[in-house]
């Protein structure tokens, strides 16, 4: 997903009040929550994604999607929750699926259009619960925001290779491959942000032998492009003292 992330979680975290959804906390109380899950996550770019060190995303010919030479960044991130909860909520075990456009720059701190699918089983309080902590993760303005039909999500992850699928593939799919290095150990960049999370394993890179996003108006697909995965870890006390 969903960055040149050193300029533009600075600019984004401008923009975190009116980004992340009021929290209900009773009396003004602010809610108590944690949130640890692991991303299984391609994009539109080549390896790795420029958009982590640049404020534009990469060109895209006719071929990707796109009408000339076009800059744009298209994602699925499908999301495991290990471990974390939302007052009462328990997360434990959840599954999400964002498919998101960046569009074409991001100095104004403003991306094009975003997705948001939850499981059937989700409930009206876990559902809540992710879409606050999904806007303290992804404090950006979007030009549209919304959340999807519900479908199933698969999710497996071994050191060697990732598979994620939206109702068995039929919205949406990621492939991950690990690609070699030195050893047969995964190749990892730390000391990397990612997005808002003040705390990330590092960035195990698998390229995608697809990636691929049929629901709505704006489906695409890309093979060979980028793909990482991804464990994060926060919790409210991380936000207490985020910039007015």
């Amino acid at each position: 997903m969903f960055r040149s992330l050193f300029l533009l979680f600075a600019l984004s975290l401008l923009t975190l009040p009116a980004a992340a959804p009021a929290d209900p906390g009773a009396g003004g109380a602010a809610t108590d929550w944690s949130f640890n899950g692991t991303a299984i996550e391609a994009c539109s770019c080549p390896m790795f994604c420029q958009c982590y060190f640049n404020m534009q995303p990469a060109a895209h010919g006719s071929h990707g999607g796109g009408h000339g030479e076009e800059h744009f960044c298209r994602a699925n991130l499908a999301y495991k929750v290990n471990k974390g909860h939302y007052g009462t909520a328990k997360l434990d075990g959840m599954k999400f699926w964002i498919a998101n456009d960046l569009g074409a720059e991001f100095a104004d701190g403003e991306m094009e259009w975003a997705v948001l699918h939850f499981e059937p089983g989700a409930s009206k309080e876990q559902r809540e619960a992710i879409q606050a902590i999904y806007g303290y993760l992804f404090p950006v303005k979007w030009k549209s925001n919304t959340v999807g039909q519900d479908a199933a999500i698969e999710w497996m992850a071994t050191k060697d290779r990732a598979v994620a699928k939206l109702d068995g593939g039929k919205l949406a799919e990621v492939t991950l491959k690990r690609q070699q290095g030195n050893t047969d150990d995964p190749i990892v960049i730390q000391n990397l942000k990612y997005w808002a999370a003040p705390r990330n394993d590092g960035f195990v890179l698998m390229p995608n032998e697809v990636e691929a996003y049929r629901a709505g108006d704006k489906p695409f697909e890309f093979k060979g492009t980028n793909g990482f995965m991804i464990t994060v870890d926060m919790n409210s006390n991380d936000f207490k003292k985020s910039p007015k």
